[in-house]
């Protein structure tokens, strides 16, 4: 720890405080419950609500298929930005001599810069941890999915809860997924500390607000709390 300055501990202390914060707010409070991740909730309850009700469910097994390629690709890149911080970590002095040369750039040890870079390739591994429990659920979910009672079943009280627990079961999947998305969002606010505290702490704040905007204030948010306009022969 000698290598890190007093402000070079606050800035980490700020960035981890902010994540774990919101990570907090998003998922556990009344507000988080108004964002956009929680909204979406109730149409996984709405979608398997009328699974039950379709005959021919060649609909649902492509969506099904679509959030499991996203998540999967998501967890591949994941292992290529490990690859790629063990490499920079391999190759410090090299790196170190391009870094000093730009404009931004700052003097620093190479104990300091692998520190650094050691503590980027935790983020993106919890990131790929995220997106490979995310892709095992949502094969859980697939399972269910091929696995719904028939339509004429879809009043009973077995059927109900049947699909109860696979919305439950999807959400799981996309709070794990949207876990990891956050993960790689905070490593983009991380990449401020190969510059200094300062730029650290700017760089986490400014990340930290995108996401609440996209999660409150975004066009996309804000559809859910627009009347729809009448359509052709509705005053």
């Amino acid at each position: 720890m000698a290598a890190f300055t007093l402000l070079d501990l606050l800035a980490l202390a700020w960035f981890l405080g902010v994540w774990i914060g919101y990570s907090l707010l998003i998922e556990n409070t009344a507000k988080g419950r108004s964002g956009l991740n929680s909204l979406m909730n109730g149409y996984r309850d709405e979608w398997m609500e009328r699974l039950l009700a379709r005959d021919m469910r060649m609909v649902d097994a492509q969506v099904t298929a679509s959030l499991q390629n996203g998540t999967a690709f998501f967890a591949s890149t994941s292992l290529i930005a490990i690859g790629g911080t063990l490499t920079l970590l391999r190759s410090t002095e090299q790196v170190l001599t391009v870094v000093s040369a730009l404009p931004l750039g700052v003097a620093q040890s190479p104990e300091l810069w692998e520190m650094k870079m050691v503590g980027l390739a935790i983020i993106f591994v919890y990131a790929f941890f995220k997106f490979a429990w995310s892709y095992r659920l949502f094969n859980y979910f697939a399972i269910m999915v091929g696995a719904a009672p028939p339509p004429e079943q879809k009043d009973t009280a077995a059927a109900q809860a049947f699909a109860h627990r696979a919305a439950r079961l999807c959400a799981d999947a996309g709070r794990h997924f949207n876990r990891g998305q956050r993960a790689f969002f905070f490593a983009l606010g991380y990449l401020g500390w190969f510059l200094g505290p300062l730029p650290l702490a700017l760089t986490t704040t400014g990340i930290v607000i995108v996401m609440w905007r996209r999660q409150f204030a975004s066009d996309a948010r804000l559809a859910f709390s627009q009347t729809p306009p009448p359509g052709p022969g509705m005053n």
